[in-house]
């Protein structure tokens, strides 16, 4: 008899997810002048995903947090399959582009540039890096591998 997980299971996913998605958020901000960056903060997202599709199933995870209505059938040629090729092809193009831009401005390729906004409320200062584009885009492509893998391989 298959009952399924656990109050505390269902529980612990719910209060968990929430602070690996912001985890992999500050991460992701942060990468271009600390530890971090796109690769860790996507594997977290795709561990929070993970961790939702364990405790609560793929439909749950598709129709509840992704907002997809229906689930399509599984495999290589299924639709959720060539979504998150589009996410991985996505990100792999902004990657790409960040660097492209740079050269297109006579730089090096994938030559960081730095502005700072100031005076603001909380931070005074903020920094905004072009390796945040760069960044955001390798994030794209380890969200979009990850789940397709994921998907795949759950689907058989």
């Amino acid at each position: 008899m298959d009952r399924g997980p656990t109050v505390i299971a269902r529980t612990v996913t719910r209060l968990v997810v929430p602070m690996i998605l912001l985890t992999a958020v500050a991460l992701l901000l942060q990468g271009h002048n600390l530890p971090g960056g796109g690769f860790i903060a996507g594997v977290l997202t795709v561990v929070a995903l993970a961790l939702v599709y364990i405790i609560f199933g793929l439909d749950y995870l598709e129709t509840e947090l992704l907002d997809r209505g229906v689930t399509v059938p599984y495999g290589p040629e299924a639709g959720i399959v060539r979504e998150y090729g589009s996410v991985f092809a996505l990100g792999l193009g902004v990657a790409v582009a960040s660097g492209v831009v740079a050269m297109a401005l006579g730089h090096p390729f994938l030559t960081q540039g730095v502005a700072f906004i100031e005076h603001l409320p909380v931070y005074d200062t903020f920094e905004v890096a072009s390796a945040l584009v760069f960044d955001l885009g390798v994030y794209a492509v380890v969200v979009g591998a990850l789940l397709t893998i994921i998907a795949v391989v759950g689907g058989e």
